[in-house]
């Protein structure tokens, strides 16, 4: 097994969506949401391969006509919607050590569902990456939360609970967010794993090292968001 110190891009996508049927498909102003991600994927001079994976062939023909360089046809086992991101990621690496070819040290996973990511965003996150990258097992952009994750509940036995201790109560907990410690959610928009980790069974590992950004616009799920990203586009004049 040999390692290029390189970067490779992986993009997932699956067929079999629960929710939007063959989301991964649609377009967005003329441009299939895989294909966000292909593109933005080209533009980064970091970025020495792009690798598609999907269980359809119909998704890997279209993604073949936006230029990727490897089409990865999942097997069996990782085409369901129980297998995980972990498991496909390790098929991947382990079929080009299967063909004697040598693996990126870094992979940059970008989600299909995750569409407007900017050019310049992503090169600041890897030129950040670059100067802690022995520092961490993997590295994820977040985004803070205007509603601290302090505020949110459980439904439990048809009552209010807290995430944070069983022990719960509205007075102590209901108060100014601006009260609250800042938190933050892993948006999507650039996560960069080690490929040694993956194949040791961990996408992120016990270091994982965090980047803020401020302009991260919601993910592509069902309808309605197709929709909003498909405005945000025509409104902000968005180009990949």
């Amino acid at each position: 097994m040999r390692f290029k110190n390189e970067m490779w891009a992986i993009i997932p996508a699956r067929s079999g969506s629960r929710g939007l049927k063959n989301k991964n498909i649609k377009k967005i102003n003329g441009v299939h949401l895989i294909g966000y991600s292909i593109l933005i994927s080209q533009k980064i001079k970091e970025i020495k391969k792009i690798i598609f994976s999907s269980d359809s062939d119909k998704y890997l023909s279209i993604a073949k006509k936006y230029g990727c360089d490897y089409l990865h046809k999942r097997s069996k086992k990782n085409s369901s919607s129980k297998a995980s991101e972990l498991s496909v990621f390790k098929e991947i690496l382990n079929d080009f050590i299967r063909k004697g070819h040598p693996i990126p040290k870094y992979i940059i996973h970008f989600r299909p569902t995750t569409p407007l990511r900017k050019k310049i965003t992503i090169q600041r996150a890897i030129k950040y990456f670059k100067k802690i990258k022995d520092k961490c097992t993997s590295f994820r952009t977040v985004s803070e939360l205007s509603n601290p994750a302090f505020r949110y509940n459980r439904i439990i036995n048809g009552k209010l609970s807290a995430l944070t201790k069983k022990d719960f109560s509205l007075d102590k907990w209901f108060k100014n967010r601006q009260l609250f410690p800042k938190t933050y959610v892993c948006n999507c928009v650039v996560d960069i794993y080690k490929s040694k980790n993956i194949l040791k069974g961990t996408l992120f590992g016990n270091k994982v090292i965090p980047y803020l950004i401020k302009d991260y616009k919601n993910d592509v799920d069902e309808i309605d968001d197709f929709k909003l990203i498909e405005h945000y586009i025509k409104i902000k004049n968005f180009k990949i």
